[in-house]
């Protein structure tokens, strides 16, 4: 059936197993066998869509490959063992050495060390970082030798959004790859590839899993970019997706939708108290309406997950550790897109994975807190909120 709502994409199974289980049984299998030699023969020629080695491909992985590239408008999906490992992998697709690349500034800590430092001393690779909210500053950093544009909308940290339509279109002309990390948006909300994106990346430790039990991460793109990944990037560095959280992604796939709307509800509502907090300076929410780009958002988005930070109305580091400590329902954790509700000070971890110069480049003090909100009752979190900030 073609044109199927998300809900019933994410609730059922094209695939069909020995015995009809409704829910796909775990291949715990690192190999499999073939009755004869023009068989693997055969499969050796169709390696990215071959069941040889699990490293490469698994059925119980495939089932949610497939789920994932359909819920994103895509041919192809390829999970990785990691969001950091689908996204160097996808970048490595994209580059070689004494390369350009164009990239947002604020983007995930680890991406930018990976695009910013290891790139350059490996690989001779160069890069130049623009805020993005203007698409000129795209064309006007752009090379002679530009290979890559990496966008990430919203943008870690501060939210800024890119105009997707007319970053990709830009990048067509020139001849460039697009890469999007849509983790934060997730399909739910966002379809960058409908938009022009050549490449999207996800981690699904984050929404797509939500229940922070799973480390993956996902390529998505048409079916020619995913097997050439397949058969370099993802075969030779080895970043395979078990078997067992194969599993676990289907499971927690099937309420993704459901779990996103209580996400945008319950975030929406404590970005819009904050917004009010005489403690509070300013909320980086791209839901709310005083939100500079709001209006981008609402032309390229459906809707708002539930990681979001703010501005305290102060810089006295004992008053930030002392919010951050007094919070009794937002456990202090790195990650987020999880049932539970986090906080993190992100100038704890950017200081030591990133240089001052980029660091400060980004924008970024210890009075910015992010938190992630999950899906306990919201008036609690409220209060929680309000309690820490009686500092």
């Amino acid at each position: 059936m073609k044109n199927k709502k998300v809900g019933t994409i994410l609730c059922h199974d094209e695939e069909r197993f020995l015995h009809g289980p409704v829910v796909p049984p775990i291949y715990q299998n690192s190999l499999f066998t073939f009755e004869n030699w023009d068989a693997i023969d055969k499969a050796f020629d169709a390696k990215a869509e071959s069941y040889i080695y699990s490293r490469l491909l698994n059925p119980t992985v495939e089932v949610a490959e497939k789920k994932i590239a359909e819920l994103c408008k895509g041919e192809k999906a390829k999970l990785c063992a990691s969001g950091i490992a689908a996204v160097t992998s996808a970048i490595l697709h994209c580059v070689s050495a004494g390369d350009h690349i164009v990239a947002v500034e604020n983007i995930y800590g680890p991406t930018n060390n990976f695009i910013g430092t290891y790139l350059k001393s490996k690989f001779n690779i160069s890069v130049t970082y623009v805020d993005g909210t203007n698409t000129t500053q795209f064309e006007e950093a752009l090379r002679d030798n530009t290979k890559l544009i990496y966008l990430e909308s919203p943008a870690s940290l501060t939210f800024e959004l890119q105009d997707l339509k007319a970053v990709t279109a830009l990048a067509k002309r020139n001849g460039i790859k697009t890469i999007i990390d849509n983790t934060w948006a997730t399909p739910i909300f966002q379809n960058p590839l409908s938009l022009g994106v050549d490449i999207e990346v996800h981690s699904v430790s984050k929404y797509l899993c939500g229940h922070s039990d799973v480390v993956a991460g996902v390529i998505i793109s048409t079916k020619n970019i995913i097997d050439a990944i397949i058969q370099a990037e993802h075969e030779l560095f080895g970043a395979k997706m078990a078997p067992f959280e194969g599993w676990l992604i289907l499971r927690s796939l099937r309420t993704l939708e459901l779990r996103m709307e209580r996400h945008m509800q319950n975030a929406m509502a404590i970005a819009k108290h904050l917004d009010k907090h005489p403690n509070v300076d300013r909320v980086f929410y791209p839901g709310l309406s005083s939100f500079q780009q709001y209006e981008l958002g609402q032309n390229q988005m459906r809707g708002y997950s539930g990681l979001l930070s703010f501005k305290l109305a102060t810089s006295d580091i004992s008053k930030i550790k002392a919010f951050v400590n007094a919070l009794q329902i937002f456990k202090i954790g790195v990650s987020w897109g999880g049932h539970d509700s986090l906080v993190y000070a992100p100038v704890i971890s950017y200081l030591k994975e990133l240089s001052p110069d980029r660091f400060e480049a980004m924008g970024i003090d210890a009075s910015i807190i992010r938190i992630s909100v999950g899906l306990e009752g919201v008036e609690d979190l409220i209060r929680d909120l309000d309690q820490a900030l009686d500092y």
